[in-house]
């Protein structure tokens, strides 16, 4: 299901590092976890919609962080173009 984020050769983990990179342009999907609180991905979710690029919604943020090979949750994480 999330297999792709999880053999991405280049991605960002966390909210601060998804913006920066979806500032720089350079993002091709955005993962997000729906339990994550709305403050904290707002931003993610507006650059996402101005920038065209899709969202995968993931169903907790412990998820999001074991699919990213981390010990903790995450909010969002993103794929980066090659």
């Amino acid at each position: 299901m999330n297999q792709g984020l999880a053999d991405a050769s280049s991605r960002v983990i966390g909210t601060k590092q998804t913006v920066r990179a979806l500032e720089r342009g350079c993002v091709s999907a955005v993962y997000v976890a729906s339990d994550a609180e709305e403050h904290v991905i707002r931003d993610v979710k507006a650059l996402c919609a101005k920038n065209g690029v899709p969202i995968v919604m993931i169903d907790t943020m412990e998820e999001l962080g074991k699919v990213c090979g981390i010990d903790v949750g995450a909010a969002s994480a993103a794929i980066l173009h090659e």
